[in-house]
């Protein structure tokens, strides 16, 4: 499967509008408004399926790599996003609790249409700590 399609495929599952609305900028003294936040918040699940290892590393690959970029959803006018700005996202992200919300959706459909058949799945999701 092509990486685009392969990403589409992984993102349309996810409940990107509910996690970008949750995590949206609630104050006007924080990160900058001009951030592409769903792309950010894409761009942080395609650096798992990569498996690229620290936000540093992602920031050089969308800088790089075009196609990478335009994948996670960025413009070609769109600033890349500071480690800083990824910090904050992350500490909204492991703040809150719609990664939960957002994956018992998932599971609860993936049950339903026949993927899962037991309803005992252990997913870690530890790694959207703030952390590079």
């Amino acid at each position: 499967m092509e990486a685009t399609q392969k990403y589409n495929a992984i993102i349309s599952a996810i409940n990107v509008v509910a996690i970008y609305y949750e995590i949206s900028k609630k104050s006007r003294f924080a990160a900058p408004t001009e951030l592409n936040y769903p792309a950010m918040i894409i761009s942080i699940f395609i650096r798992y399926v990569e498996r690229i290892p620290t936000i540093k590393d992602l920031i050089k690959r969308l800088r790089n790599d075009i196609a990478f970029k335009l994948n996670c959803g960025f413009l070609i006018s769109d600033k890349i996003p500071s480690e800083s700005s990824y910090s904050r996202l992350l500490t909204k992200l492991s703040g809150s609790n719609i990664l939960e919300k957002v994956q018992e959706k998932l599971l609860a459909q993936a049950i339903k249409e026949g993927y899962i058949i037991d309803d005992t799945v252990a997913i870690d999701v530890t790694h959207f700590e703030a952390r590079d």
